[in-house]
This record gives C-alpha cells, sequence and structure tokens, in this order.
C-alpha cells in the first residue's frame, strides 16, 4: 500500500478506498503517538472527496490489543484525545469498516467499535479487560457495548474481563461477519460486499439497548458490593444500567467520571502495579536474551500424589506428553484416578469437551520403574518433604535422566543446593515449586541453585508461561521467598493464640483486608501436618530459634493427629469444609503457655493481630531483599498475590509497606520488641528497613 506514514499509523488508497493501517508492535497498542497518527489519517480522509468508504487494520499479530498501560501512570493522562477521535470516527458520513484479528482488547475493542461495521478473522477474540487493573473502559466501552450487544452480555464481560470468540461475538452482534483472510483483504471484502447493498454509516452510539432485567442488575450489585476492594465492579454496573436507562450523552459524562475516579484511586494503582510486576518477574537480571533453551518434549514426575498429579495436569494441559511414576501399582493407580477424575469435574461444568479429557489423559503415561524416565526432557520429584527421602530420589534422577536433561525438585522449603548435589549433576538442577492445587494456582516459584545453569533457569522460565503460570525466580533459602515469609506470618499466629486469641479472630483480622483466608485457615487447607513437618525438617538441620515454645502449637496439633481439612480436625474442626471453632484448640494453646511460662491476655485486638502478622512478614520480605534472594520488591509481592491470597488490590505485602510507612512499620516492631522481649530477634528490623527510613526512599525506589 503506497501512502503517507504518519508514526506508526499509514494512510492510503486503493481506487475509491481509504486505508489506514496501524503498525505499532507487539500488539499495536493505542498510545500518544497512535492517537495522533490515527488523527492525522482522518484529517486526510476527510478531505479526500473522491473516496467511498474506509477500512482500518493492523499489522501483526493482532488487531489492536489495548491501550499502553504505562499512560495511565502520566499525571497528564487524559481519555479525551482518544474519545474525541472515536467519535470523530463514528461521526463520518462515508462507511468505516475494522478489520479484526488477533486479540481486540480495551482500547482496541472501543475502537473497532466507532467503526460502522467490523469483520474478524476466525480465531479472534474480544474483550475489555480493564477491571482487572481496577478500571472500567474509559473510551466509551461502557456505552457503546451494550447497544451492540445488549446490556446482559455487556455487563457480564465488563465485569469479569474475559475473552469471547469470533462465534459468539458474531451471535451477539459485536461484529456482522467472519471471514479468512489477512485482515486487509477481509476489509476491502467486507467494504465491497456493503458498497453493492447501498449501505450507510450505522453509528453504534445511536443504536437501542436491550435492557438487562432489573434481577441481573441487582445481583450484579450485590455481588460487586461483596468485593469492596474492587470498585471498578460497581462503577461498571452503574455505567451498564445508565447505558439502558439514559442519554448517550449522559452515559458518556457518566463513564467519564467514574473513570476518572477509578484512575487515581488506591486499587486501580495497586493493580496496575502488579500488572507490570508480573511481566517483569520474567526478567532475569545478568541472563543474556539470546540464550538458547532446552527442547522440552516430554515431562516425567516422580510421585503421583496429589501433587505430582497436579503438576502432571499443568503439562497435559499444554498438550506436553508427561509420565508419571511412582513405587507400586496401587499408589500409580490412585495418581491417575485422582487426574481423570479432576478433568472429568471439569468436564461436567462445561470448562472441557469429553473428547479434550482423553485428549488429556492420552498425553499421560504410568510408570513403576524410573528407566521410563530416560528419554525426558525435564524430570520433577515431587515426593514428601523429607530431605533424605528426596535425596534418594534427586540420586536416582541423576543416574537416569539423560544427558542435558534438567532435573527439578518440588520441594517447598529444602536446601535445593544440597539436593542438587545428590544428583552428582548440580548444574542440570533448578527448584520448581508449584503450589497446590498444581493444576489451579498461578504461582511457580523457580529457584535458582548455586550452580545452575542460565540456560536451565531461561528454560524453565519460558516454560512456567506455556504452562500459564506466573513464574518468579528465588535463591536458595528456607522456604524461598513465600513460604519464608509464611513461617514468620505463622509463627506469629501460633504465638497469639497460645497468648489468648481464637484462631477464628486471628483469621478475621486479616480477611478483613481482604485476604482470601487467614493463617489458620489456610494451614488447616494446605496441611497441618505439612506444615509440621517443613519446621521438624528445619529443626533437624539446626534452623530452628533455641526457643522451646516456637510453632509448638503446630507441633501439638500434628501429634494428636489434628491434621487439618483432611482430618477434620486442626486449628478448626470441620463439618465438611465449613470451620467451627473447637475448644479443644484453646485449652491445648493454653496448657503449651503455662509450659512454656507465656504471658496469657484476653486477646489481642484485630489491630494489634494485624500488625503482628503483617510487619514481620515484610521484614522478612526487606530481609529476603537485601540477601539477594529476590531480584525485586515486586516479585516478592507476585509470590504473595499469586500464591497465598494477598489483597490484590493491596498490591503484595512489599507495595503495601509503602502505603503503611516505613518509619510506622519501625516503630511497630520496636513496640512489640520491648513489649515482648526479643531475646530471638524475631522483631529486629531488617538492615534494608532502616538504611530506606534514614534515607527517606520509599521501597519502591529500591534497586533503582
Amino acid at each position: 500500500m503506497s501512502g503517507l506514514k504518519i508514526a506508526p499509523v499509514t494512510f492510503g488508497r486503493e481506487g475509491r478506498i481509504g486505508l489506514i493501517l496501524i503498525d505499532n508492535p507487539p500488539v499495536n497498542a493505542i498510545s500518544g503517538a497512535v492517537i495522533a497518527g490515527l488523527t492525522e489519517a482522518l484529517n486526510r480522509f476527510e478531505a479526500a472527496d473522491d473516496l467511498d468508504v474506509l477500512v482500518l487494520y493492523c499489522a501483526g499479530r493482532t488487531f489492536v490489543a489495548g491501550a499502553d498501560i504505562a499512560i495511565f501512570e502520566d499525571p497528564g493522562f487524559s481519555a479525551q484525545p482518544f474519545n474525541t477521535l472515536l467519535a470523530r470516527i463514528e461521526s463520518q458520513s462515508r462507511p468505516v469498516v475494522a478489520a479484526l484479528h488477533g486479540t481486540v482488547l480495551g482500547g482496541g475493542l472501543e475502537l473497532a467499535m466507532a467503526c460502522h461495521h467490523r469483520v474478524a478473522r476466525p480465531g479472534t477474540r474480544l474483550g475489555l479487560p480493564e477491571v482487572k487493573i481496577g478500571l472500567i473502559p474509559g473510551s466509551l466501552g461502557t456505552q457503546r457495548l451494550p447497544r451492540l450487544v445488549g446490556a446482559d452480555l455487556a455487563l457480564e464481560m465488563i465485569t469479569n474481563g474475559r475473552m469471547i470468540d469470533a462465534a459468539k461475538a458474531l451471535q451477539s452482534g459485536l461484529i456482522d461477519v467472519i471471514t479468512d483472510g489477512e485482515p486487509r483483504a477481509i476489509g476491502l471484502e467486507a467494504l465491497t460486499a456493503l458498497l453493492a447493498l447501498g449501505a450507510s454509516p450505522r453509528r453504534t452510539s445511536q443504536l437501542g439497548v436491550r435492557p438487562a432485567s432489573p434481577e441481573v442488575l441487582d445481583k450484579a450489585e450485590a455481588a460487586a458490593s461483596k468485593k469492596p476492594g474492587w470498585p471498578q465492579l460497581a462503577a461498571a454496573v452503574r455505567c451498564v444500567r445508565a447505558a439502558q436507562t439514559l442519554p448517550y450523552a449522559e452515559g458518556e459524562v457518566m463513564e467519564a467520571a467514574e473513570f476518572e475516579r477509578l484512575l487515581s484511586s488506591p486499587s486501580s494503582k495497586a493493580l496496575r502495579h502488579l500488572f507490570f510486576a508480573e511481566r517483569e518477574a520474567s526478567k532475569i537480571p545478568g541472563l543474556a536474551r539470546e540464550t538458547t533453551l532446552r527442547p522440552i518434549r516430554k515431562v516425567g514426575i516422580v510421585g503421583a500424589g496429589t501433587m505430582g498429579g497436579g503438576i502432571a495436569m499443568n503439562f497435559a494441559n499444554a498438550g506436553i506428553p508427561t509420565v508419571l511414576v511412582e513405587v507400586n501399582a496401587e499408589a500409580l493407580q490412585r495418581g491417575l484416578d485422582l487426574v481423570r477424575k479432576n478433568y472429568e469435574a471439569s468436564a461436567a461444568k462445561g470448562w472441557l469437551t469429553a473428547g479434550q479429557v482423553s485428549q488429556r489423559m492420552g498425553l499421560l503415561q504410568g510408570a513403576l520403574d524410573y528407566a521410563a524416565l530416560a528419554d525426558c526432557d525435564l524430570v520433577i520429584e515431587a515426593v514428601f518433604e523429607n530431605l533424605a527421602l528426596k535425596q534418594e530420589v534427586c540420586a536416582k534422577l541423576g543416574a537416569v535422566a539423560r544427558p542435558g536433561a534438567i532435573i527439578a525438585t518440588n520441594t517447598s522449603t529444602l536446601d535445593v543446593d544440597v539436593l542438587a548435589r545428590a544428583t552428582g549433576r548440580p548444574a542440570d538442577v533448578v527448584g520448581m515449586h508449584f503450589f497446590s492445587p498444581a493444576n489451579v494456582m498461578r504461582l511457580l516459584e523457580v529457584v535458582r541453585g548455586a550452580k545452575t545453569e542460565p540456560d536451565v533457569l531461561a528454560t524453565v522460565m519460558k516454560l512456567a508461561a506455556a504452562i500459564g503460570k506466573v513464574a518468579v525466580v528465588s535463591g536458595v533459602c528456607y522456604g524461598f521467598i513465600g513460604n519464608r515469609m509464611a513461617e514468620v506470618y505463622m509463627r506469629e499466629a501460633d504465638f497469639m493464640i497460645m497468648e489468648g486469641a481464637e484462631p477464628a479472630q486471628v483469621d478475621a483480622a486479616v480477611e478483613s483486608l481482604g485476604f482470601a483466608m487467614g493463617p489458620c485457615r489456610m494451614l488447616d487447607m494446605a496441611g497441618v501436618d505439612v506444615g509440621a513437618k517443613a519446621v521438624i525438617e528445619h529443626g533437624k538441620v539446626g534452623g530452628l530459634p533455641d526457643d522451646p515454645s516456637y510453632r509448638a502449637l503446630v507441633q501439638q496439633l500434628f501429634k494428636l493427629g489434628r491434621h487439618g481439612q483432611k482430618t477434620a480436625k486442626g486449628y478448626y474442626r470441620y463439618e465438611g469444609r465449613t470451620p467451627a471453632s473447637d475448644p479443644e484448640v484453646m485449652t491445648m494453646a493454653r496448657e503449651l503457655a503455662d509450659q512454656y511460662g507465656m504471658v496469657r491476655q484476653q486477646g489481642p485486638g484485630a489491630d494489634e493481630i494485624v500488625e503482628r502478622l503483617l510487619y514481620p512478614l515484610i521484614n522478612e520480605g526487606l530481609k529476603i531483599l537485601e540477601e539477594g534472594i529476590a531480584y525485586r520488591p515486586e516479585d516478592i509481592d507476585v509470590v504473595w498475590v499469586a500464591g497465598y491470597g494477598f489483597p490484590d488490590f493491596r498490591g503484595g505485602p512489599m507495595w503495601m509497606a509503602d502505603s503503611i510507612g516505613l518509619d510506622v512499620i519501625a516503630k511497630r516492631l520496636a513496640h512489640y520488641a520491648a513489649r515482648r522481649g526479643d531475646a530471638h530477634g524475631y522483631w529486629k528490623p531488617a538492615k534494608l528497613l532502616l538504611e530506606l527510613i534514614a534515607s527517606n526512599r520509599p521501597l519502591a525506589k529500591w534497586g533503582r
């Protein structure tokens, strides 16, 4: 196409058809330069009286996949220039067609909806994901979408942020036709058909809205009220309601006001922080971008229990053949049956077809001999968290795995370097700490050992993305990033219960902040036995403080067989999965307090519980940074949000530290050290905390 190029936008013509091409790799994101280029291209189209129609399309692998989110951090940002451009496109007297492919998201879908007609390639997906970064669509998405697809579907798309496929978009009226071909070609084909029909511009803003019922709107408002940390949900409902009850111009004013308010809200800033943090976590300092990756064509897993089976599902879901090895046929069959049961449960909910279940199970092979791992490119041990057992398994893997295969350990707390040495080939070894249930949880801690080769680390990080995980690199220490911080969190929970607080009080305090569940419910779900064994194993290598009361409660629960939900007793007693307070736990806690000479009290208030749980956790995160275990504060935030139920709208513990105030945290640590004594250094502030306070720098600026 010959024509005039304006920044990332090219304007040209073919006969009496005007053509606007956006070429802003990698995803053609809306930016200031794109808006300027589109504005100038539109000027030229309007000045060309001999053109009858206009096609808007994109180069590369996708149509506009949203705005460059970094522009939202600019204090001078305004959606108005883009919105004015969209109004101009919609008001054109000659038909404008958008040719769509790839992912049409956010501002990209708003751009498409301002055009008069939309044609899409098969496989195109469309959506308004702004809710995930604490916003609503800010360029009339809440007003145009209901006019095209009806308020019901619009409400669903805006509040859940998920994409719909081309077939559903066609059925709902969001697009007009699906046809195969290059974007430019399908746009020209659609225009030719429109011209043959004598079609005139169809302006979305002038369409009526198929209204949602009052019940649907009320239900959406009720759901939004249950997530006060996500105010964008209630704002979305208000705007969609306005679309069906108010004139377009008034709905436009409401959307602009709601968007502006959300843009500066703490929750949106926190969610945008996490958006960037997840992408930054994939970047490994010092690792060359051209590092050659090792091929991963087949995966082997030792251990077909709940964790091993869940790990296997990740690879089967990604189409990677996987072999599960167990010690006996009964355990192997039980593991495979559990995987099938999980897949069939997904099929019953409509998430998978019967064919997909069969295809994924067909990728799984069971074996009772380590020799079945000989042709695997990656082998993962997923046996019980016992150092001696894992060393034995790692030695076997080192002997059987082919040269160049990656050997990974799924340990959650143990020394990866010790396990790496057991293989006899530590350069090939890396930690891959999946979180339970492994087929559901997004987080994967990738633990770099002292001798882990760069290509091993790079390969596993790339593989993590392929199996849908958010991967964060950690150095070697007890518990890595997440469980090391969780240990101090659980330490204070146990101490407060021994001092007189009930588990329900402890949990309620942090759940009121938006945590998915408090520490006691969390450990009951994960397994009290798992938590206690980790403490016991750490003690065997001399890792515990010289304090006999340390984690005494969890160890006593374990000794009594109170292993959590799976035994119907832990910190709580259970009827099904519903927790109920158990007086036996408080009796046990009181006896332990008396045994260790701890001062009992009526029970700390909610503010003290929050401080004693979160401030040591944050302090431990700072120690992890100063030791180089984590690369960035953002990595710690990703770990805790993606793996531990930390409320996303608070940005993670390191982001939250700045909002609390580092000086406030230091003062409260000193307060509890003075009140409780600190012979074991539980309240000792991290050096980094004191350095940041002395230099008057926020944690967000650390390392920059």
